[in-house]
């Protein structure tokens, strides 16, 4: 019993000296703080892979791919968290509840990071890069929030940081927290939760935006009074030239960037987007399809850069990306066509005017024809290539009979071309079979896939601001014009 009391007590006295100190000299470091926790905060978002099993994978890929990894949302949820309930308890002033928070912090994050995390990666901490850097700034968290503890939370805890003083800097830096979605609002309602006010939350929001918009005049007018301006004179050219012209060639790349970003990635780093299978289908009238085959592998063959410049046509196309297609002739499947309809094939085909329907097959299908040359957009359907010229090859159609083993009769068709391509027959000699040119258009590199998806959603987004501002334009032209006439 004594030695518990002897514990205990000292224990006691210390928790109790740390939280009533006989003199503090208050001091305010929670934004040191908050830029600790930022750190880490981008340190998970951009290494959340080493705290997880997810060793290969990034976070831009996996939102490239719409899917939201959930170790990385339990992260950043976490992480975020902490933040909030440290800016609760600074507003409060509540050196307890920082100690007891402290503590918890300091037993959690020491038996995740040593005793958890290396049994998740399957990896040691002392091997672990990304989680050593994460736990080095929580680190000086610790230090910088024990710090705040020791001296005690300063009376007036209100107020930005940015706007202790009335600069270019201060300015320009206010006006960035401010552009951020939804963090002014999320700071103004955590300021009037943990603040003791009477007023109402929209008021409290009234009072924030004066105080923004009185920290902006104040930075101009401290602005105008560090560099004066003579009335009446105008602006010198290097001030228009340099702040101006940055300002045009700044919006300029924002509209056209993202067209230009697109255009450079699979022009300059494009990746070849080769097809890994080709199939085609031919039916007749409507029948049981009468030819199928398919080429994979060793059947797709890629061209020399000498002969790449015979069938050239268009000039972002590279010979890595041209691959022939070398289908065989005789079909993969039998003819399954019952006795009365195959008597009656040919008279169908005979009232009818060559009734024929081609399906090419390159992951998607071309209805209609069987073009010799056909081009694979990363994006859409393939289209026949008609700069060549020929739009269609002629081909042979022949019915093959043979008896298998319990002598039924088995029917299949073989399908030749009657004219080579321009590269000549493509695989093996004086066998039937098909050769199809195959274009197909570069995609982006995978770690840039999520920046291209962004040029697309800014273009889109850019296009439906101007239409609906030409349409609200022409809303008010015709208003106008009904006015005028009722005048």
């Amino acid at each position: 019993m004594c030695l518990i009391f002897a514990l205990y007590l000292p224990m006691k006295q210390f928790f109790y000296n740390l939280i009533h100190p006989e003199y503090s000299a208050v001091t305010d470091v929670y934004v040191l703080m908050f830029l600790a926790d930022t750190v880490d905060f981008i340190i998970i978002v951009f290494g959340f892979w080493a705290f997880g099993k997810h060793s290969t994978a990034d976070i831009t890929s996996s939102l490239s791919e719409d899917q939201v990894p959930g170790p990385f949302l339990v992260m950043v949820l976490i992480q975020f968290g902490t933040m909030v309930v440290d800016r609760a308890l600074y507003l409060r002033k509540t050196v307890m509840g920082k100690v007891i928070f402290q503590v918890i912090l300091v037993f959690g994050i020491h038996f995740w990071m040593f005793f958890i995390l290396p049994g998740v990666t399957e990896k040691r901490f002392s091997e672990n890069t990304v989680a050593q850097m994460w736990y080095f700034v929580k680190c000086i968290y610790f230090g910088l929030s024990a710090y705040q503890i020791r001296c005690g939370y300063p009376t007036r805890v209100l107020g930005n940081f940015l706007t202790k003083s009335y600069n270019y800097v201060n300015l320009f830096l206010f006006q960035g927290f401010r552009l951020v979605p939804f963090l002014t609002e999320l700071r103004a309602v955590m300021d009037w939760v943990w603040t003791d006010t009477s007023l109402s939350l929209s008021s409290w929001i009234c009072v924030e935006d004066i105080y923004a918009h009185i920290f902006i005049l104040k930075c101009w007018r401290e602005s105008e009074k560090r560099y004066p301006q003579p009335r009446g004179q105008k602006k010198k050219k290097v001030v228009k030239y340099g702040m101006g012209g940055m300002i045009v060639v700044l919006l300029i790349c924002i509209v056209w960037f993202p067209l230009l970003f697109m255009s450079l990635v699979k022009s300059v780093a494009g990746v070849v987007n080769a097809p890994l299978d080709v199939s085609i289908t031919i039916t007749l009238a409507g029948f049981q399809p009468i030819f199928t085959m398919s080429a994979q592998q060793k059947q797709l063959h890629s061209v020399k850069e000498d002969d790449f410049m015979a069938v050239q046509w268009l000039e972002r196309y590279f010979a890595e990306d041209l691959i022939i297609a070398e289908l065989k002739g005789s079909s993969n499947s039998l003819w399954t066509i019952s006795p009365p309809k195959q008597q009656s094939l040919p008279v169908l085909l005979q009232q009818t005017e060559r009734q024929r329907r081609v399906l090419l097959l390159l992951c998607r299908m071309i209805p209609e024809l069987i073009p010799r040359y056909i081009r694979a957009p990363s994006d859409s359907e393939a289209t026949p290539v008609e700069q060549l010229g020929e739009n269609m090859f002629n081909v042979s159609l022949t019915l093959m009979r043979a008896h298998n083993a319990s002598d039924q009769i088995q029917e299949w068709w073989i399908v030749n071309q009657l004219d080579p391509g321009l590269l000549g027959n493509i695989g093996t000699k004086n066998e039937p079979g098909l050769n199809i040119y195959v274009f197909s258009d570069q995609v982006s590199p995978p770690s840039l896939g999520f920046l291209a998806g962004y040029g697309y959603m800014v273009l889109r987004k850019l296009f439906l601001n101007i239409y609906e501002k030409v349409l609200l334009l022409l809303m008010k032209l015709v208003l106008l014009f009904l006015s005028i006439l009722r005048n």
